[in-house]
């Protein structure tokens, strides 16, 4: 009826994890467990609660639109400067303002395979040409990528962490990759898993968007400070580029409740730090009893893991919903065996175990 262009028809809606109140209707399960989004099992900090509760008479009020508090709260911890920063509705957003301002029909954007599918989603509905280098074991190919641009190159985006992969880069091949990219060429490190990472060889974002004028850096509060459900995050860039950021975000995206349970979690340094140990004890935990059971892991970088189940993801997917765990199938990812299971509370990770148990006994290898 109405005139769509194909490339917005063609598009596949992203496939969001299966809500546990969906699980409870389906299946009739009580107090299933949700393993499937990288959620923070402990919950936002007391702190953030706190304070978005002291918001809440004030809601006939708009938000501050510039974010300044935050921005200054931001501003302190990692020592950038305030105008580099732009907040956004969650970390998504910033992608979209990203691709709004420098892609046009007919300019290339070069990403992973696998990766977080949100970026080739939004390079699609520019008009833009996606470039998808695959993984090389597991990681970034940096190499490949450099290789991959021309004059039509705009964007090149790496999460790094990777999702799924959750493995990182270094700063030696990222270094070398930035020191052979034209200056046309923007390279976007999404660190939404960064405070996971313990490897001290792993480039952190902010480092190099303060010092090097060709490189965005993005962080979430969805993540490690549990506030995914009020969507906040922000980039760090050059001032120059925050600027024209700032001409396409709309007025208010960041809502008041977000913004000040975000300034509250920035300073609970407790809970992120809980968060953290819990967060890595469950990945070695996890590793080595899956390990032992015979099932190859991707331990890495991250508050989650793949799982090669040796079985179709899928049939495992369901299998452990009907024992009330939720877990992610991975073949639209690339990965028809593999399920990515996020770190939970040591009770959780255990229920997650005995459910895998009796599910790998019950399915056929693949």
């Amino acid at each position: 009826m109405f005139d769509v262009p194909p490339y917005i028809a063609d598009l596949v809606p992203y496939p969001p994890g299966k809500p546990i109140e969906e699980l409870e209707r389906e299946y009739g399960i009580k107090n299933p467990i949700k393993l499937a989004s990288n959620e923070n099992p402990l919950g936002p900090s007391p702190k953030a609660v706190e304070a978005a509760a002291r918001v809440l008479s004030k809601l006939h009020r708009y938000p501050d639109g510039s974010g300044y508090y935050l921005k200054q709260k931001i501003s302190e911890k990692l020592g950038v400067r305030p105008e580099q920063l732009v907040l956004g509705n969650g970390s998504n957003e910033l992608i979209d303002f990203l691709i709004r301002v420098y892609v046009r029909p007919g300019h290339e954007v070069i990403s992973s395979d696998p990766s977080f599918l949100v970026y080739r989603k939004m390079v699609q509905i520019a008009g833009g040409a996606n470039v998808v280098i695959p993984l090389k074991d597991y990681r970034h190919d940096l190499e490949a990528m450099a290789e991959a641009v021309t004059d039509r190159t705009r964007l090149i985006f790496l999460d790094n962490p990777n999702n799924p992969a959750a493995t990182v880069i270094s700063r030696k091949n990222l270094d070398e990759m930035l020191q052979r990219l034209p200056r046309h060429v923007m390279v976007v490190l999404d660190g939404a898993y960064e405070e996971f990472v313990r490897d001290p060889d792993c480039p952190l974002g902010f480092e190099y968007a303060g010092r090097h004028p060709g490189v965005v850096a993005l962080r979430t509060f969805s993540k490690s400070y549990g506030l995914a459900g009020l969507r906040v995050g922000y980039g760090i860039m050059a001032p120059e580029i925050a600027s024209m950021l700032d001409r396409v975000r709309q007025p208010f995206n960041v809502n008041s409740v977000a913004l000040a349970a975000a300034e509250a979690a920035l300073d609970d340094t407790k809970h992120l730090e809980e968060t953290l140990r819990l967060t890595w004890d469950g990945l070695d935990m996890l590793s080595g009893e899956l390990e032992k059971a015979g099932f190859a892991t991707m331990p890495g970088h991250t508050n989650f893991m793949l799982v090669d189940t040796g079985r179709d993801a899928r049939a495992v997917y369901e299998a452990m919903l009907r024992k009330g765990v939720i877990v992610r199938a991975m073949g639209s990812y690339g990965f028809p065996r593999h399920i990515r299971i996020t770190v939970g509370l040591p009770e959780e990770n255990r229920m997650f175990l005995q459910a895998f148990r009796e599910a790998m006994r019950d399915l056929p290898p693949a």
